[in-house]
């Protein structure tokens, strides 16, 4: 039988990460905050990547629900079918990374609330599966925050070379991972592993901007 398995403390937890990643770092990274709108394939990805690096602060933002299609590439379970997955992935991180301030809104984010909504953190993730919900998150972004990063993601559908995935800085503080081309109405959908590819261009990109290192 298995022995019950003993949580490690606190203090256990972040000795274990600054061996990873270095104490600097990993300070860095315990006081940075990050919001992640859209919790998809590419957002509850990000938040993985995000959690398990000790990120301090992770905002999930989304105001859809978990459904079967879902589970090919996003990072929920079975059993969270229905829930919405801005409650579904709070579960799941508190239980991933119990040390970080894990938080989430069921919200829409529009023009009207996202000046509200956003201000509080560093590095504004963007996530959505809709180009023009894309779009309208990073012009109201660009537009409200000129001071904050922003991290996006286009073109990571199909099964075109992984290498063909990207990291381009296109302003003095805007991201944007993918290949720039591919489209789920052009053929083949979204596939896990290509999914995950852009979603760690994009959290490679945030733990980089955390770190002081701002080239693409």
């Amino acid at each position: 039988m298995w022995e019950a398995v003993k949580i490690p403390t606190q203090e256990e937890y972040y000795t274990a990460l600054e061996e990873r990643h270095g104490e600097q770092l990993q300070k860095k990274l315990t006081k940075a905050s990050v919001c992640i709108c859209g919790l998809g394939g590419l957002g509850s990805n990000i938040a993985f990547y995000l959690a398990r690096a000790g990120v301090g602060h992770i905002h999930l933002i989304d105001f859809d629900t978990v459904d079967i299609s879902n589970l090919n590439r996003q990072q929920y379970f079975p059993d969270q079918l229905g829930q919405p997955k801005a409650e579904a992935l709070l579960d799941t991180l508190t239980r991933l990374a119990p040390w970080s301030r894990i938080t989430s809104q069921s919200i829409k984010l529009t023009t009207d609330n996202i000046p509200s909504l956003l201000a509080p953190f560093d590095i504004i993730c963007e996530a959505f599966d809709m180009a023009d919900q894309k779009a309208m998150l990073v012009n109201t972004v660009l537009e409200s925050f000129p001071e904050k990063f922003l991290v996006s993601g286009s073109g990571m559908a199909g099964l075109g070379s992984a290498n063909l995935i990207k990291t381009r800085k296109l302003g003095s503080r805007f991201y944007l991972c993918g290949d720039g081309v591919s489209d789920v109405n052009d053929g083949l959908g979204l596939v896990s592993a290509r999914v995950a590819v852009c979603a760690a261009h994009q959290a490679t990109m945030i733990i980089r901007i955390i770190s002081g290192d701002y080239d693409a």
